[in-house]
């Protein structure tokens, strides 16, 4: 079995349990009626990422749902918390591509957003042979990747929160939910 399609989600959740909490967040990313399988960080070839609502239209509630899955938590008050999730796609689509998960503590947005991004089209750029230097930062090497002209696209999806004041668990997740 090798998706055709995906979607990007994300959401966060508060609550006195930590696993309610998780919970929380997965329904706030509108999977939590699926038996999630995480699995490793291959976009496969010809997979099209559609709209988040195009693909929860297609899976039903219980059904076993493949995913790469990013998630953190926290119970420290006012504690900055991240779950990202980058791919890059290769421009030849009968390759495969790659997806990244990073999980961070004092990342906002951008910055866990960006990590991730990097990490999918660095992986993806080593398995194409492109060659950049390492030390340089991350817009200079996404340049680098984009005008080798075998990465098409790179993206990120994150989702930050707080801890809760009170200290309740505080829950983030992101994740790239595959259709089959």
């Amino acid at each position: 079995m090798v998706p055709k399609r995906a979607f990007l989600t994300k959401g966060f959740g508060v609550h006195k349990d930590r696993l309610a909490s998780f919970e929380l967040a997965l329904r706030a990313a509108h999977i939590e009626k699926f038996n999630l399988v995480t699995v490793s960080s291959i976009l496969p070839p010809n997979c099209k990422i559609v709209p988040k609502e195009e693909g929860l239209s297609e899976i039903a509630a219980g059904e076993i749902v493949h995913c790469v899955l990013a998630r953190n938590d926290t119970n420290e008050p006012h504690r900055l918390v991240s779950a990202a999730v980058g791919t890059a796609v290769p421009v030849n689509e009968q390759n495969y591509g790659y997806i990244s998960e990073h999980h961070s503590y004092g990342e906002d947005e951008t910055k866990a957003g960006e990590y991730a991004e990097d990490l999918a089209a660095t992986m993806l750029a080593t398995t194409l042979g492109v060659e950049f230097d390492a030390d340089s930062a991350w817009h200079e090497r996404e340049q680098v990747y984009k005008a080798s002209g075998h990465i098409i696209d790179t993206t990120h999806y994150c989702q930050t929160a707080h801890g809760d004041a009170e200290g309740k668990w505080t829950t983030v997740v992101a994740a790239m939910v595959f259709i089959e």
